[in-house]
């Protein structure tokens, strides 16, 4: 009974640290092989709203894709990496320079994550004075980590003037950050640094590059709906038709 009881609370804790509680500020989820969506939360404009982000694990050690919305996790999503896979997070990609997405920067780099972003990232972090990526990629890359292989691209401006995607081609992944929005999503929201009309010739050239996802991991919300890319574009176009006709 003893024992029983043991495994019971090891498993309890074992949950509680990978975040699968509904009420957890760090919630993990097994995406498909070696891929991991994570999401934090925080609060905007009153309204709790979770972030979507992704880590990669690999011989070589653990890439993540955006860093924590919510800055109190930072170090206990190294922590649940650590304790569920004994690796340590060696890369940092963030998609655009908004603070759901590269304001893990200054943490992750003084625990010895190599950081990365592109150019347009990193002009504007600087315009911004806030932390920037140690290392400045081109536009459209290719890496190899590991056994696995991916692509960072730049289709150009759309929920923001630099967001980027990543492309696996062989697990057909897309991980789109807030480019894409949740299939869900009844607006394009935050429109600050967008530009709607480039937005649809951005997606376009994501559809047209990328063939046939099979996983498309939107930035914000539910992230499980594959047709986020298509209803992304639909909230574009319904954006822009509004705006022609003069109702926004």
């Amino acid at each position: 009974m003893r024992k029983l009881a043991s495994i019971i609370l090891f498993l309890v804790l074992v949950s509680n640290s990978f975040g699968q509680s509904k009420n957890s500020p760090l919630q993990i989820s097994h995406l498909t092989g070696d891929f991991y969506v994570y999401r934090t939360f925080s609060n905007y404009k009153g309204t709790k709203i979770s972030a979507n982000a992704m880590y990669l694990v690999t011989d070589k050690g653990v890439v993540l894709f955006d860093a924590p919305w919510d800055t109190t996790q930072f170090q206990p999503l190294l922590d649940s990496i650590k304790a569920k896979h004994n690796k340590e997070v060696v890369m940092l990609f963030a998609t655009h320079s908004h603070d759901d997405r590269a304001g893990g920067f200054d943490f992750y780099r003084k625990k010895g994550v190599k950081t990365y972003s592109i150019k347009l990232t990193d002009d504007i972090l600087k315009k911004e004075k806030k932390p920037r990526a140690e290392f400045i990629i081109p536009n459209d890359t290719t890496f190899t980590v590991g056994q696995h292989t991916f692509e960072v691209y730049y289709p150009g401006k759309g929920h923001a003037s630099d967001n980027i995607v990543a492309w696996f081609n062989k697990e057909k992944v897309l991980y789109g950050g807030c480019f894409i929005k949740s299939a869900e999503a009844k607006d394009l929201g935050y429109l600050g640094d967008s530009n709607v009309k480039e937005w649809k010739q951005s997606i376009g050239k994501v559809k047209s590059k990328f063939k046939n996802p099979v996983y498309i991991i939107a930035g914000h919300d539910d992230w499980k709906n594959t047709n986020s890319l298509n209803h992304t574009l639909e909230l574009v176009n319904s954006y822009l038709a509004q705006k022609s006709s003069g109702k926004k």
